[in-house]
Parts: C-alpha cells; sequence; structure tokens
C-alpha cells in the first residue's frame, strides 16, 4: 500500500495527477515596471520660439558702435556704425510610427497605447537632446550641435589638465571659457555618474571638499558647493542636482551616446556642459501630435510596401512633431570673432591611448 501519496502544488513524475497547482490563481502585478521617464533637456533648458511658418529670420548684432571724446568747446564729434546679420531657424520633422496587430490589442488586458505614449515622448525627447547637444542625427540645416561647437570655438577643457589637478579646477576653468566670451553661464547639464565624482573630491587633509549640504572648507559660500545629495523637481531631462559655483545643476539619465562612458573613449565626449543657455533657441513649429492610423501602407526607403495596415488587420500610432535650432551667438565686447566666441563650454573625458 502506498505511505507517500500527497496533494501537493506540482504534478509528481512518479505520481501523476496529485498536483494542484492548476488551481491557484495566478497573482500578477498590474503595474507594468518602468524605468525614469526622461524629458528633453533642450526643452526645458532652452527658450522657445514659436513658428508660424517653416523659416524664422533671427536679426543679430555683428558689429558694436564706439563712442569718442570730443577735445575742446569746438572739436568735432565722430560718426560710428552698428552691423547685423541674419541667422535662421529652420523648423525639420521627427517622427516615428508603430504598428500593432489589432489581435494583439484585443487580447491584451492592458491599454498599450496609453503605456506607449510615454515612451515615444521619451524617443522624441532622446533624439533631440542628441542632435542639438551632440549633433547626432542632427538635420543638415541646423547649426553645428552644442559640444561640437563649443570644441571649435575654444571652449572645452579636457578633465585632469588643470593645474589642481581635481575636477572642481577642470569645471572652474570651463567656466572662464565661456565667461572670457561675454557670457555669463546660467547652469550645467551632465551626466549622473559625475555626480559620484563630485562627492569623491578631499582636501590635502582628505577631508571631503563638497559635504551633502554645503562645502567642508572655511571661506567657501554654499553657493559654490554641488550639494550632490539634496534633489529638487525633476527637469533637463532628469533631476536638480543642487548649485555648482551658484549655478543650478541638471542630470541627464538618457544614456545620451554624446556623454563620456565609464571606460573612456573619444576625447570629444562631454562629461558635463555649461554656458547661458538663454543663448540657445528652441523653435517649435508643431509639438508632438499623436495620430491613429488604420487603413495606411507603411513603406520602406526602397518603396516596397512592408505593412498593410488594412489588410493585415494593424492599427498603428503616429508621432510628429516640428522643431528648429539656432545659437545667434551676437558680438561681444569681450570676443569679436565669432569663431572664437560661443555661449556654452564642455569638459570632456580624457581620451584613451
Amino acid at each position: 500500500m502506498p505511505y507517500n501519496s500527497i496533494v501537493t502544488r506540482q504534478e509528481s513524475v512518479s505520481i501523476p495527477s496529485t498536483g494542484y497547482g492548476a488551481l491557484i490563481p495566478e497573482d500578477f502585478s498590474r503595474e507594468i515596471s518602468k524605468g525614469i521617464i526622461n524629458k528633453s533637456a533642450a526643452l526645458q533648458l532652452f527658450p522657445h520660439r514659436t513658428m508660424s511658418r517653416m523659416q524664422q529670420r533671427i536679426p543679430v548684432v555683428s558689429a558694436l558702435p564706439s563712442a569718442y571724446w570730443v577735445a575742446g568747446d569746438t572739436g568735432l564729434k565722430q560718426t560710428t556704425a552698428m552691423q547685423w546679420t541674419n541667422k535662421w531657424l529652420i523648423a525639420e520633422e521627427l517622427a516615428v510610427i508603430v504598428p500593432i496587430p489589432e489581435k494583439l490589442l484585443d487580447d491584451t488586458d492592458y491599454d498599450l497605447w496609453d503605456e506607449i505614449r510615454p515612451l515615444l515622448e521619451e524617443a522624441v525627447a532622446i533624439a533631440l537632446d542628441e542632435a542639438i547637444f551632440f549633433g547626432v542625427g542632427k538635420p543638415a540645416s541646423w547649426p553645428a550641435a552644442v559640444v561640437p561647437a563649443a570644441i571649435a570655438a575654444g571652449n572645452s577643457v579636457v578633465a585632469g589638465t588643470s593645474t589642481a589637478l581635481d575636477v572642481a579646477e577642470d569645471l572652474n576653468n570651463v567656466l572662464t571659457t565661456v565667461e572670457v566670451d561675454g557670457y555669463a553661464p546660467t547652469g550645467w547639464w551632465m551626466r549622473p555618474q559625475f555626480k559620484a565624482r563630485m562627492r569623491g573630491l578631499r582636501d590635502a587633509n582628505k577631508d571631503f571638499l563638497f559635504l551633502p549640504e554645503g562645502p567642508a572648507n572655511v571661506g567657501v559660500s554654499n553657493n559654490d558647493a554641488l550639494a550632490v545629495s539634496r534633489r529638487g523637481s525633476t527637469a533637463a531631462g532628469g533631476t536638480r542636482a543642487g548649485l555648482l559655483y551658484g549655478e543650478p545643476v541638471y542630470v541627464s539619465y538618457a544614456g545620451l551616446s554624446g556623454f563620456a562612458n565609464s571606460t573612456g573613449g573619444a576625447a570629444t565626449q562631454a562629461e558635463a556642459v555649461t554656458g547661458d543657455f538663454s543663448q540657445g533657441i528652441l523653435g517649435v513649429r508643431q509639438d508632438m501630435t499623436f495620430k491613429m492610423l488604420d487603413q495606411s501602407v507603411i513603406q520602406d526607403n526602397t518603396g516596397a510596401i512592408i505593412y498593410n495596415l488594412s489588410q493585415q488587420d494593424l492599427v498603428a500610432m503616429r508621432v510628429v512633431c516640428r522643431y528648429a535650432w539656432q545659437v545667434p551667438n551676437p558680438v561681444s565686447r569681450l570676443q569679436a570673432s565669432e569663431a572664437n566666441r560661443y555661449p556654452f563650454g564642455v569638459l570632456l573625458q580624457v581620451p584613451v591611448p
């Protein structure tokens, strides 16, 4: 007679039909786990310019007037001139389509479009930031992206090359490159790993240089410290991380390709970007609009039909937006040459040999 029979959760190989696992209701979470939904740094840091056409002209001061002292009571007054040049905002289209079979929508116990839409918004934000800051996929009609333009203007510092040999002095030197061009930096934008570099800085006595709520050293004001543990509102594609040399710091969690990676890379990869963000203009011709399609075809770049929505019972969500980008870079009293003047600076990583 059997002495080992028992009702278990799963059927036994040697004693079949004794499990009751099939009778247990499945427990699952209704909440889909997601990471941080990144917002566009460009859309939040730069002023917007509403556009009613594809192109918009921006007059920019290119030569400044001069004034002269008059000698004696009857001295002759001299004349001066000013010059303006035109720069253009040209709106370019950014778009993507997500097709889904209707049967999948019918069988899924979620509103897939509600799940997909914020991730599409994030994809647009990342594409916009990659183009404006790093030039990845940048439309040909736009000016050079922020990081390569800053490098070309001489507004870059390679990490670890300062006299003090610490990152705080590197960042100070980056600020200087912008200030000597006649601009006043208004903020910082950096990757999250950079916060750890600031937290780990120590002085000659091995004390922390920057404490979570302020500096350790006497004689340095609170505005000069990066309060890396003080987190504020979500902004600029990530989180507000405090102040650095009196200017707000924003952190991107988007994993942008132009930021330096942990193992080192090209000398053109950035650790942090600073500058006068009021000097970048983001034109908005059409903000993100969503449209559902079910009677269309989707073709590839050769004209071949990949999906026929009506014939294959597919539904697609299309997102379209049109943005323009420009840096007027007006002439300043400190730097007359436009080639050597730029309102942004960048800290670059040490290139791998």
